[in-house]
């Protein structure tokens, strides 16, 4: 008479987006919320791209003969622009124009990521130390219809992701 076997215990539970063939949606880049440092207005349009760059440096071993060694370097972070519909709020201007003026106000800016249904936080980066180093107001057209746009562009010191 053969043995009844035992059932067998069922796999153990995984996540569902570390499943070899299972799509995971990308994040939409319309679903972003900027938050700055002791500045409450400015609803933002657009935020240029993140870019933070490690240099890499080339050097010859002693002895190595023709081979060339690669190690990284400097690291350097490019600036970002944000756009926003043009308003009566001095927060922004003011906060150029210390820059300006040669005593820049140093904020630190977070670009927030949302997930699809605009308000839940899911990803964010945290941009250390900002400045804004440009502003610029894009041209004014009579016959067009389109809001306002200013363009603040800030310079940072460091990239870190929250």
């Amino acid at each position: 008479m053969a043995e009844a076997k035992a059932p067998e215990a069922p796999p153990p539970e995984q996540d569902a987006s570390a499943q070899p063939g299972v799509p995971v949606d990308p994040f939409r880049g319309y679903n972003f919320k900027l938050l700055i440092d002791g500045v409450n207005e400015g609803h933002f349009l657009f935020c240029s791209e993140l870019h933070v760059k490690v240099a890499a440096l080339r050097y010859r071993e002693g002895g190595a003969g023709p081979v060339v060694r690669r190690l990284p370097g400097p690291v350097s972070h490019g600036d970002v622009v944000l756009r926003c519909g043009f308003t009566q709020s001095p927060e922004l201007w003011t906060w150029f124009s210390a820059s300006a003026d040669g005593r820049p106000q140093r904020k630190n800016v977070s670009i927030l990521m949302l997930d699809i249904d605009g308000v839940t936080e899911r990803l964010r980066w945290n941009l250390n130390e900002c400045w804004p180093s440009e502003w610029k107001v894009h041209p004014l057209d009579a016959l067009g219809q389109e809001i306002a746009i200013a363009s603040l562009t800030l310079t940072y010191e460091s990239l870190s992701r929250g």
